[in-house]
């Protein structure tokens, strides 16, 4: 039970991440502030609820940088993909059922047309980044703990508000994972891997190499 419970958490925050983000694109359309401000909320509010169970991670690219960053053990890891990417699908499923095909397409954050998929990967490296930096100063460095929910929720929604128009900034490989399981949309699906995951790399490294005072055993 002890190795479940933060499975199960994983599971509900990525889930409530994906149904809140694809619904908030079918409710908000184009208004990038309200869009931004959905998913900014909803991860902080269950980083909030999760962090004391799992670390409130929520992100396949989170997890990796963890990794990279020696807080969290592979085998460990492995486990919390599964869980987010099974969140992500369940969520993207049911909103199939509630709103058809076409609105799960458009939730899912897609490639602006004028932008290549290395431009993506770039971008979508960059803003994960950011967001893997963050989750470090403020959910796993004792140092920085206190207020992590807001400001990790807060780099999501400042991500979002850059990178929207551009990536759709999804800075996570579940938010789009799920939807095209879901609704059988794989274009450009790479981007949304590679970038994140490159990313959550460099974020978890940079952190450990050149901000940690003493690098802290894994956690299983």
């Amino acid at each position: 039970m002890a190795k479940l419970r933060p499975l199960l958490a994983e599971f509900i925050g990525t889930f409530a991440l994906i149904f809140v983000g694809i619904g908030a694109i079918k409710t908000a359309g184009h208004d990038i502030v309200a869009v931004a401000l959905a998913h900014g909320l909803t991860i902080a509010a269950f980083v909030s609820a999760t962090l004391h169970i799992s670390g409130g991670q929520l992100n396949p690219a989170v997890t990796f940088g963890l990794v990279c960053g020696g807080h969290m053990t592979w085998s460990s890891a492995f486990r919390y993909w599964i869980a987010q990417l099974l969140g992500g699908i369940a969520a993207a499923f049911i909103c199939l059922g509630l709103f058809g095909r076409d609105v799960v397409v458009t939730g899912t954050p897609q490639l602006a047309m004028n932008l290549t998929p290395a431009q993506g990967i770039l971008v979508e490296g960059i803003l994960t980044f950011f967001l893997v930096f963050v989750v470090h100063g403020t959910a796993v460095d004792p140092r920085g703990r206190g207020l992590a929910g807001f400001a990790i929720g807060a780099t999501i929604t400042l991500d979002i508000l850059f990178g929207g128009p551009l990536t759709g900034a999804a800075m996570n490989p579940a938010r789009v994972f799920g939807p095209a399981v879901a609704a059988n949309f794989w274009h450009d699906h790479y981007v949304y891997w590679v970038g994140p995951f490159v990313g959550g790399a460099l974020g978890g490294l940079v952190y450990r190499i050149f901000i940690e005072r003493k690098s802290a055993a894994p956690t299983e």
